[in-house]
């Protein structure tokens, strides 16, 4: 049984930095490429960051090249998303996602708040 959990989800000031967290279960994380999606009140869920299998590829909405930064660490099955230089606009609740033989599995979500 797929099982992805986030968090590392808060509220912080503009400008602070997060770490989000994704420990998943229940497949061979190693194999598959993990992405991280968030949603914003009142909009629809978007593709943030994604990361293949291996680390060795990653990619990024443009609103947050240069600030965000994925990971990953397949000894302990968990994606990370690192946020910095965090704006307002990034308020919303953010999703870590994989896709296996053709089903997408997501997580229950992990909000965060940037506010002053």
């Amino acid at each position: 049984q797929v099982q992805l959990v986030e968090s590392g989800g808060g509220l912080v000031q503009p400008g602070g930095s997060l770490r989000l967290s994704c420990a998943a279960s229940g497949f061979t994380f190693s194999s598959y490429t993990m992405s991280w999606y968030r949603q914003a009140p009142g909009k629809e869920r978007e593709l943030v960051a994604t990361i293949t299998s291996g680390g060795g590829s990653r990619s990024y909405v443009d609103s947050v090249k240069g600030r965000f930064t994925i990971s990953r660490d397949n000894a302990k099955n968990t994606v990370y998303l690192q946020m910095n230089s965090l704006k307002p606009e990034d308020t919303a609740v953010y999703y870590c996602k994989v896709v296996r033989w053709g089903n997408a599995y997501w997580g229950r979500g992990t909000q965060v708040t940037v506010s002053s």
